[in-house]
């Protein structure tokens, strides 16, 4: 990373190579995942394989829908009945509404934030569409998620480990094929962070809409895309391991202390093929 500069905002800033360039000819998962949101910062090839998805998998824009949904509701709980007030969001994908820090500082204006992806176009996203509250840190770092040790030294200039951190994983660990190596990754982040801390995570599954999403992950990583896969509700839960589950548990998105005024009644919610869950370091 050679290049840093602010948003406009008081307590942002970020790291990106200005050199970096902006590969418009491989579908990646970011942009695809804003095509799907109705979002315009994705390239033709982006748009193809979204629509090749959606075709096999119609639930596909509501899982996408039902993870921005959840992000609201735990960063809300955590910050506003947890006294949660630091955020490492590791795998950002591209802006769109009530983006972490957004959400965060509307409760809490003092709140830090680091963002962390390795999709240049996030980046550079990032540095004009992002900003802090005056009295907040919001940081943007270029980096990999298979290289924790990297993210949590520079995370260290803006974050205080020894108070408790939300660590957000949602949609990143399905891109890390090895069970091995997804646990390893997980259970280093989490290690470095103080008790009390959170660990927010969502990933896709097969255990809802079963050959439809194997089929399209299939398809997806056969079109030279960031590699997929989804995982059942045990291995999503292995990922928790050693830490306390609020309440519900690891369940599909909209059953995560769903907002009665939004959703109406709980028995009537559409399941998406996408589990979650929030735990606390003790």
């Amino acid at each position: 990373m050679t290049g840093t500069g602010s948003t406009g905002g008081a307590g942002a800033d970020f790291d990106f190579d200005p050199g970096s360039e902006l590969d418009q000819d491989r579908p990646q998962s970011a942009r695809v995942w804003n095509y799907w949101l109705g979002g315009k910062d994705n390239y033709p090839v982006d748009r193809e394989v979204g629509e090749q998805v959606r075709a096999m998998l119609p639930g596909i824009v509501d899982i996408a829908r039902a993870d921005r949904a959840f992000l609201l509701r735990a960063v809300r709980h955590l910050v506003a009945d947890l006294g949660v007030r630091q955020f490492l969001d590791i795998g950002t994908g591209l802006p769109s509404a009530n983006n972490t820090h957004e959400v965060a500082q509307s409760i809490a204006p003092e709140c830090r934030i680091v963002y962390v992806d390795n999709d240049p176009l996030v980046l550079a996203h990032a540095r004009s569409l992002l900003t802090s509250s005056p009295e907040g840190v919001t940081r943007y770092l270029d980096a990999d998620v298979r290289e924790p040790d990297t993210i949590l030294e520079q995370a260290a200039a803006t974050l205080d480990f020894s108070r408790p951190v939300a660590l957000m994983m949602l949609g990143i660990v399905n891109h890390i094929m090895d069970d091995e190596e997804a646990e390893r990754i997980v259970d280093r982040l989490v290690a470095a962070l103080a008790p009390g801390s959170y660990l927010v995570l969502a990933h896709p599954t097969a255990d809802v809409d079963g050959d439809a999403m194997r089929k399209a992950m299939d398809w997806m990583n056969e079109s030279g895309g960031t590699p997929v896969r989804p995982r059942t509700r045990a291995e999503v839960e292995r990922l928790f391991h050693g830490l306390d589950l609020l309440e519900p548990g690891v369940v599909t998105l909209g059953r995560w202390r769903p907002d009665p005024a939004e959703v109406g009644d709980a028995d009537e919610l559409v399941e998406v093929s996408e589990f979650c869950g929030v735990a606390r370091k003790p």
